[in-house]
């Protein structure tokens, strides 16, 4: 477990196929509450989502399977800021069995800040998020993410 780790679990029976591994959608589920993880360690939680009726929208995701997950696994999932502006976060996870050193999926989040209620709209980040945005990846320093060069999300700007 790193620094960057935000979100652990066993691997569920319900969540593995006729192959014996882990079912591709599942893959998805674990990246989707490693986010929430990652909402958390950010102060996005849910006092910060009552207070400011704010919250992030998943708005694309890649998903790259890499290496088997097996039914007895347990997992974790490191977190890495790979672009931020005022309203989005680019995420990468990493999505490695406990133990072993080989990255086993991973996803690729494009997350907007959205403020919800009566006239739902995208809204900037409060300055002390930005803060945190900053200080976690200055937590990540150099540490890479393991993710393919497949086609790239990235933040279009203008």
């Amino acid at each position: 477990m790193s620094e960057l780790t935000v979100y652990k679990t066993a691997v569920l029976p319900e969540w593995i196929d006729y192959n014996g591994h882990l079912r591709d959608a599942y893959y998805v589920v674990i990246g989707s509450l490693a986010t929430d993880g990652l909402m958390d360690r950010l102060g996005l939680d849910e006092a910060y989502r009552r207070h400011t009726q704010c919250t992030l929208y998943s708005v694309e995701l890649h998903m790259h399977w890499l290496h088997e997950v097996k039914a007895a696994d347990h997992l974790e999932v490191d977190a890495h800021l790979l672009a931020t502006d005022a309203k989005r976060l680019h995420v990468g996870l990493d999505i490695r069995v406990v133990g072993q050193t080989l990255v086993a999926a991973t996803a690729e989040f494009m997350l907007l800040h959205i403020r919800q209620g009566d006239t739902p709209g995208t809204a900037p980040f409060p300055a002390d998020v930005l803060q945190r945005v900053e200080a976690y990846k200055a937590l990540a320093g150099n540490t890479p993410w393991a993710g393919p060069a497949s086609r790239a999300l990235m933040l279009k700007r203008g």
